[in-house]
């Protein structure tokens, strides 16, 4: 099972259910695909809300590295979801706000996130507003 304080989640990809955790190597390694100069700068490029179908690979793949699944990015894009995009968008929402946002809320579910609840695919409808789904 994940431990939500350590960072780690849970995520049903290619059929099985895989853990994640985004590890100081993991961000490091997001820092460099990312062209991040700092956590800061990594996070604020989240906290915008908008990934791309690589963005989405690419933070999923560390997370899945950082858990020790040594699964390359071309084996993670492969990988299949119930649910479609908005899978994948809601494993990497949860992602990294287990990594960036777990605050004190967190053990009940409700941590505090800079994240929006369901960042937009770039080039990909806008996010209904809050409040409406």
């Amino acid at each position: 099972m994940a431990n939500l304080k350590r960072g780690e989640i849970e995520a049903d990809l290619g059929g099985t259910t895989r853990r994640l955790v985004l590890t100081l190597g993991a961000l490091a390694e997001l820092e460099a695909v990312f062209e991040a100069g700092s956590l800061i700068e990594l996070a604020e490029r989240f906290e915008t809300g908008r990934l791309s179908a690589g963005d989405l690979i690419a933070v999923i793949a560390a997370g899945l590295r950082g858990a020790g699944d040594n699964l390359s990015d071309r084996e993670v894009a492969a990988l299949t979801v119930d649910g479609g995009a908005a899978t994948y968008v809601r494993i990497v929402t949860d992602l990294l706000t287990a990594t960036f946002g777990g605050g004190a809320g967190s053990e009940k579910g409700t941590a505090s996130t800079p994240f929006p609840p369901a960042p937009a695919i770039a080039g990909g409808p806008p996010n209904p507003s809050p409040g409406t789904m």
